[in-house]
């Protein structure tokens, strides 16, 4: 068994965490457009990578040392527009492995849910 102290979570809550800290890897939980529900991809794209960046950056890390994403949006037509933004927002020659998906999300207001595990830099 993993001792608890071993394992570094942050905002917990009743239901989840947003992030665990375990051997040098962070693990997200779903970020998803708490701000702006009912907004456009793009607003609700740039919301999602922007909680990424805070919560990596709270643990030293960043969106550079992301090993894995998946992203699931409650409509696929809209990849284009939110691939506009993510393009936007990775850094050239750091771009993760990544999987998009279709998806029924937990609210009908989200458009976009965005899991992420990376590497702790510091």
């Amino acid at each position: 068994m993993i001792p608890s102290s071993a394992i570094d979570r942050r905002h917990v809550g009743a239901r989840l965490s947003e992030t665990a800290v375990f051997n040098g890897v962070v693990y997200l939980a779903g970020q998803i457009p708490e701000n702006s529900p009912g907004a456009d991809i793009t607003t609700q794209t740039q919301e999602v990578l922007g909680h990424i960046d805070r919560l990596l950056a709270e643990v030293g890390s960043s969106k550079q040392s992301i090993l894995q994403c998946q992203i699931y949006l409650s409509d696929v037509s809209e990849i284009g527009a939110m691939n506009t933004v993510w393009d936007a927002w990775v850094v050239p020659g750091h771009t993760p492995p990544r999987a998009t998906v279709q998806a029924l999300l937990a609210n009908p207001a989200y458009r976009i849910e965005v899991v992420v595990v990376a590497a702790v830099e510091q």
